[in-house]
Protein backbone atom coordinates (compact mmCIF):
# COMPACT_ATOMS: atom_id res chain seq x y z
CA UNK A 1 0.00 0.00 0.00
CA UNK A 2 2.53 2.23 1.03
CA UNK A 3 4.33 1.37 -2.59
CA UNK A 4 1.46 2.37 -4.04
CA UNK A 5 0.73 5.92 -2.12
CA UNK A 6 4.60 6.31 -2.85
CA UNK A 7 3.89 5.71 -6.49
CA UNK A 8 1.07 7.75 -7.04
CA UNK A 9 2.67 10.95 -5.62
CA UNK A 10 5.69 10.61 -7.67
CA UNK A 11 2.86 10.76 -10.86
CA UNK A 12 1.39 13.93 -9.17
CA UNK A 13 4.66 16.03 -8.62
CA UNK A 14 6.02 14.39 -12.32
CA UNK A 15 1.91 15.85 -13.72
CA UNK A 16 2.19 18.72 -11.75
CA UNK A 17 6.23 19.85 -13.12
CA UNK A 18 5.20 18.98 -16.53
CA UNK A 19 2.26 21.36 -16.13
CA UNK A 20 4.55 24.36 -14.34
CA UNK A 21 6.95 24.06 -16.95
CA UNK A 22 4.30 23.89 -19.51
CA UNK A 23 2.42 27.53 -18.65
CA UNK A 24 5.88 28.64 -17.95
CA UNK A 25 6.32 28.32 -21.90
CA UNK A 26 3.23 29.86 -22.49
CA UNK A 27 4.72 32.98 -20.82
CA UNK A 28 7.44 33.52 -23.01
CA UNK A 29 7.28 35.93 -26.00
CA UNK A 30 9.46 35.70 -29.09
CA UNK A 31 10.57 38.92 -30.37
CA UNK A 32 12.55 39.60 -33.70
CA UNK A 33 14.28 42.94 -33.22
CA UNK A 34 17.25 44.84 -34.58
CA UNK A 35 20.71 44.92 -32.96
CA UNK A 36 20.28 48.90 -32.44
CA UNK A 37 17.75 48.39 -29.99
CA UNK A 38 19.40 45.74 -27.98
CA UNK A 39 23.31 47.26 -29.03
CA UNK A 40 21.85 50.69 -27.61
CA UNK A 41 20.96 48.66 -23.66
CA UNK A 42 17.42 49.48 -23.97
CA UNK A 43 16.51 46.47 -24.02
CA UNK A 44 18.09 45.78 -21.08
CA UNK A 45 15.90 48.39 -19.16
CA UNK A 46 12.71 47.67 -20.79
CA UNK A 47 12.66 44.07 -20.46
CA UNK A 48 13.37 43.54 -16.94
CA UNK A 49 10.25 45.91 -16.23
CA UNK A 50 7.77 44.05 -18.63
CA UNK A 51 8.27 40.82 -17.29
CA UNK A 52 8.03 42.18 -13.28
CA UNK A 53 4.43 44.04 -14.90
CA UNK A 54 3.01 40.96 -16.50
CA UNK A 55 4.98 38.02 -15.53
CA UNK A 56 5.64 37.73 -19.28
CA UNK A 57 9.30 36.91 -20.31
CA UNK A 58 10.71 37.75 -23.79
CA UNK A 59 13.17 35.72 -26.04
CA UNK A 60 15.06 38.60 -27.97
CA UNK A 61 16.51 37.15 -30.96
CA UNK A 62 18.52 40.29 -32.70
CA UNK A 63 19.26 41.00 -36.36
CA UNK A 64 19.11 43.20 -38.97
CA UNK A 65 15.91 44.60 -39.64
CA UNK A 66 15.33 42.50 -42.87
CA UNK A 67 16.43 39.10 -41.18
CA UNK A 68 13.97 40.44 -38.14
CA UNK A 69 10.38 40.71 -41.03
CA UNK A 70 11.70 37.46 -42.61
CA UNK A 71 11.04 35.95 -39.22
CA UNK A 72 7.52 37.15 -39.01
CA UNK A 73 6.95 36.49 -42.35
CA UNK A 74 8.04 32.68 -41.50
CA UNK A 75 6.19 32.77 -38.37
CA UNK A 76 9.04 32.17 -36.48
CA UNK A 77 8.20 34.46 -33.85
CA UNK A 78 5.38 36.22 -32.20
CA UNK A 79 6.17 40.12 -32.74
CA UNK A 80 8.88 42.48 -34.05
CA UNK A 81 10.33 45.45 -33.55
CA UNK A 82 12.20 47.19 -36.12
CA UNK A 83 13.06 50.47 -37.93
CA UNK A 84 12.35 50.31 -41.58
CA UNK A 85 8.58 51.94 -42.04
CA UNK A 86 8.03 51.45 -45.99
CA UNK A 87 9.20 48.00 -45.48
CA UNK A 88 7.50 47.24 -41.75
CA UNK A 89 3.96 48.55 -43.85
CA UNK A 90 4.45 46.52 -46.38
CA UNK A 91 4.49 43.55 -44.13
CA UNK A 92 1.60 44.64 -42.36
CA UNK A 93 -0.25 45.30 -46.13
CA UNK A 94 0.64 41.54 -47.30
CA UNK A 95 -0.82 40.17 -44.14
CA UNK A 96 1.55 39.31 -42.15
CA UNK A 97 1.37 41.71 -39.02
CA UNK A 98 -1.54 42.80 -37.56
CA UNK A 99 -1.08 46.71 -37.60
CA UNK A 100 2.01 48.96 -36.92
CA UNK A 101 2.24 50.59 -33.45
CA UNK A 102 4.67 53.54 -33.58
CA UNK A 103 7.04 53.34 -30.27
CA UNK A 104 9.76 55.94 -30.41
CA UNK A 105 12.61 57.33 -32.61
CA UNK A 106 16.10 58.85 -32.67
CA UNK A 107 18.03 59.54 -36.15
CA UNK A 108 20.77 58.24 -38.23
CA UNK A 109 24.35 60.37 -37.68
CA UNK A 110 27.28 60.14 -40.78
CA UNK A 111 30.38 59.58 -38.78
CA UNK A 112 34.07 59.48 -39.86
CA UNK A 113 37.62 60.32 -38.72
CA UNK A 114 37.96 63.89 -37.38
CA UNK A 115 40.79 64.67 -40.82
CA UNK A 116 37.59 64.16 -42.75
CA UNK A 117 39.31 63.48 -46.27
CA UNK A 118 36.26 63.94 -48.47
CA UNK A 119 35.54 67.66 -46.57
CA UNK A 120 31.54 66.89 -45.73
CA UNK A 121 31.85 68.01 -41.73
CA UNK A 122 28.49 70.10 -41.22
CA UNK A 123 27.23 69.32 -45.02
CA UNK A 124 23.63 70.07 -43.74
CA UNK A 125 22.16 68.38 -47.30
CA UNK A 126 22.88 64.81 -46.90
CA UNK A 127 22.38 63.71 -50.04
CA UNK A 128 25.49 65.85 -51.10
CA UNK A 129 27.71 64.34 -48.50
CA UNK A 130 26.73 60.77 -49.74
CA UNK A 131 27.66 62.86 -53.23
CA UNK A 132 30.31 63.89 -52.37
CA UNK A 133 31.96 60.44 -50.32
CA UNK A 134 31.37 58.98 -53.87
CA UNK A 135 32.84 61.80 -55.78
CA UNK A 136 35.84 61.53 -53.75
CA UNK A 137 36.13 57.87 -53.90
CA UNK A 138 36.71 58.04 -49.94
CA UNK A 139 36.67 54.78 -47.82
CA UNK A 140 33.17 54.10 -46.54
CA UNK A 141 31.89 51.31 -44.78
CA UNK A 142 28.33 49.90 -45.03
CA UNK A 143 26.64 47.23 -43.11
CA UNK A 144 25.62 45.30 -46.03
CA UNK A 145 22.91 43.40 -44.27
CA UNK A 146 19.67 43.86 -45.33
CA UNK A 147 18.95 46.13 -41.76
CA UNK A 148 17.17 49.33 -40.91
CA UNK A 149 20.45 51.31 -41.30
CA UNK A 150 21.59 49.50 -44.92
CA UNK A 151 17.94 50.06 -46.13
CA UNK A 152 18.34 53.96 -45.29
CA UNK A 153 22.01 53.80 -46.72
CA UNK A 154 21.08 52.32 -50.11
CA UNK A 155 18.31 54.77 -50.14
CA UNK A 156 20.23 58.14 -49.34
CA UNK A 157 22.69 56.69 -52.28
CA UNK A 158 19.80 57.15 -54.20
CA UNK A 159 18.85 60.48 -53.48
CA UNK A 160 22.25 61.90 -54.30
CA UNK A 161 21.52 61.38 -57.54
CA UNK A 162 24.41 59.20 -58.22
CA UNK A 163 24.94 55.51 -60.33
CA UNK A 164 23.64 52.19 -58.31
CA UNK A 165 23.90 48.68 -59.30
CA UNK A 166 22.25 45.73 -57.98
CA UNK A 167 24.52 43.20 -56.27
CA UNK A 168 24.10 40.04 -54.95
CA UNK A 169 26.67 39.15 -51.53
CA UNK A 170 26.66 36.28 -49.36
CA UNK A 171 26.73 36.88 -45.67
CA UNK A 172 27.72 34.89 -42.83
CA UNK A 173 26.15 35.11 -39.24
CA UNK A 174 26.29 32.50 -36.39
CA UNK A 175 27.79 30.15 -39.20
CA UNK A 176 24.49 30.24 -41.10
CA UNK A 177 25.28 32.06 -44.72
CA UNK A 178 22.55 34.29 -45.83
CA UNK A 179 22.13 35.91 -50.09
CA UNK A 180 22.04 39.42 -49.75
CA UNK A 181 20.91 41.54 -52.85
CA UNK A 182 21.30 45.14 -52.27
CA UNK A 183 22.26 48.74 -54.44
CA UNK A 184 25.70 49.37 -54.68
CA UNK A 185 27.19 52.71 -55.52
CA UNK A 186 28.97 51.83 -59.48
CA UNK A 187 32.61 51.74 -59.75
CA UNK A 188 33.38 51.53 -56.15
CA UNK A 189 35.23 48.43 -55.68
CA UNK A 190 38.04 50.43 -54.58
CA UNK A 191 36.94 52.57 -51.44
CA UNK A 192 33.15 50.87 -50.69
CA UNK A 193 33.50 48.67 -48.00
CA UNK A 194 30.61 46.25 -47.96
CA UNK A 195 31.00 44.01 -44.43
CA UNK A 196 27.52 42.69 -43.63
CA UNK A 197 28.05 42.91 -39.76
CA UNK A 198 25.83 44.18 -37.23
CA UNK A 199 26.46 48.32 -36.23
CA UNK A 200 28.74 47.65 -33.42
CA UNK A 201 31.01 45.96 -35.64
CA UNK A 202 30.75 48.43 -38.20
CA UNK A 203 31.47 51.00 -36.21
CA UNK A 204 34.79 49.33 -34.89
CA UNK A 205 35.76 48.38 -38.42
CA UNK A 206 35.77 51.99 -39.93
CA UNK A 207 36.98 53.53 -36.91
CA UNK A 208 40.34 50.99 -38.15
CA UNK A 209 39.78 52.32 -41.92
CA UNK A 210 39.05 55.84 -40.97
CA UNK A 211 36.06 55.68 -43.00
CA UNK A 212 32.79 56.53 -42.96
CA UNK A 213 30.35 55.01 -42.14
CA UNK A 214 25.94 56.03 -41.15
CA UNK A 215 24.92 54.55 -38.10
CA UNK A 216 22.31 54.89 -36.05
CA UNK A 217 22.95 57.30 -32.70
CA UNK A 218 21.63 55.29 -30.27
CA UNK A 219 24.21 52.54 -31.04
CA UNK A 220 26.63 55.51 -31.69
CA UNK A 221 26.30 57.57 -28.46
CA UNK A 222 26.51 53.42 -26.86
CA UNK A 223 29.69 53.31 -28.60
CA UNK A 224 31.15 56.83 -27.90
CA UNK A 225 30.16 57.24 -24.46
CA UNK A 226 29.22 53.95 -22.34
CA UNK A 227 32.36 51.79 -24.03
CA UNK A 228 36.64 52.23 -22.91
CA UNK A 229 37.87 52.68 -25.14
CA UNK A 230 35.74 55.15 -26.57
CA UNK A 231 35.19 55.08 -29.97
CA UNK A 232 37.12 57.74 -32.14
CA UNK A 233 34.39 58.48 -34.85
CA UNK A 234 33.51 62.22 -35.05
CA UNK A 235 29.78 63.04 -35.76
CA UNK A 236 30.21 64.79 -39.41
CA UNK A 237 26.78 65.34 -40.35
CA UNK A 238 23.46 65.17 -38.66
CA UNK A 239 20.04 66.68 -38.72
CA UNK A 240 18.60 66.25 -42.24
CA UNK A 241 14.97 65.26 -42.46
CA UNK A 242 16.09 62.43 -44.73
CA UNK A 243 17.75 60.94 -41.08
CA UNK A 244 14.85 60.63 -39.33
CA UNK A 245 14.40 56.88 -38.20
CA UNK A 246 11.42 55.77 -36.67
CA UNK A 247 10.91 52.27 -34.64
CA UNK A 248 7.43 50.34 -34.75
CA UNK A 249 6.42 47.29 -33.38
CA UNK A 250 3.96 44.85 -35.04
CA UNK A 251 2.29 41.66 -33.86
CA UNK A 252 2.50 38.71 -36.12
CA UNK A 253 -0.55 37.65 -37.77
CA UNK A 254 -2.12 34.90 -36.46
CA UNK A 255 -4.75 34.53 -39.13
CA UNK A 256 -1.50 33.53 -41.23
CA UNK A 257 0.58 32.07 -38.30
CA UNK A 258 -2.37 30.72 -36.25
CA UNK A 259 0.48 29.34 -33.34
CA UNK A 260 2.30 32.37 -32.50
CA UNK A 261 1.06 34.13 -29.24
CA UNK A 262 -0.84 36.93 -30.15
CA UNK A 263 -2.31 37.34 -26.54
CA UNK A 264 1.33 37.79 -25.24
CA UNK A 265 2.01 40.20 -27.97
CA UNK A 266 -0.85 42.71 -27.26
CA UNK A 267 0.28 42.74 -23.75
CA UNK A 268 3.72 43.72 -24.90
CA UNK A 269 2.31 46.38 -27.54
CA UNK A 270 0.12 47.93 -24.61
CA UNK A 271 3.07 48.15 -22.05
CA UNK A 272 5.67 49.80 -24.26
CA UNK A 273 3.05 51.88 -25.88
CA UNK A 274 1.41 53.07 -22.76
CA UNK A 275 2.94 55.24 -19.94
CA UNK A 276 5.39 53.05 -18.21
CA UNK A 277 7.30 51.90 -21.04
CA UNK A 278 7.15 55.44 -23.05
CA UNK A 279 8.84 57.10 -19.83
CA UNK A 280 11.31 54.34 -19.74
CA UNK A 281 12.65 54.76 -23.53
CA UNK A 282 12.30 58.70 -22.87
CA UNK A 283 14.34 58.62 -19.51
CA UNK A 284 16.81 56.17 -20.82
CA UNK A 285 20.25 58.26 -20.99
CA UNK A 286 23.68 57.31 -21.29
CA UNK A 287 26.29 59.51 -20.28
CA UNK A 288 23.64 62.38 -19.59
CA UNK A 289 22.35 61.60 -23.72
CA UNK A 290 18.91 61.14 -24.85
CA UNK A 291 18.99 57.74 -27.06
CA UNK A 292 15.36 57.20 -27.99
CA UNK A 293 12.51 59.47 -27.97
CA UNK A 294 8.78 58.38 -27.74
CA UNK A 295 6.46 58.19 -30.18
CA UNK A 296 2.95 56.91 -28.73
CA UNK A 297 2.98 59.14 -25.56
CA UNK A 298 4.46 62.97 -26.45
Amino acid sequence: MVSRITAFAGVLVLLFAINSNSMAEDKILKMSTTTSTQSSGLLDILLPEFEKATGIKVKVIAKGTGAAIRDGEDGNVDIIFVHAKGRELAFVKDGFGTERFPVMHNDFVLLGSSKDPAGIKDFADIATVFKTIAEKKATFVSRGDDSGTHTKEQKLWADSGITMVEKTQSIVKKGQETKITSNFPADSASWYLSIGQGMGKVLTYAEEKQAYTLSDRGTYIKYKYGKTPALELDILSQGDTRLANPYGIIPVNPAKHPHVKNDLAMAFVEWITGPEGQKLIGDYRLEGKQLFFPDAIK
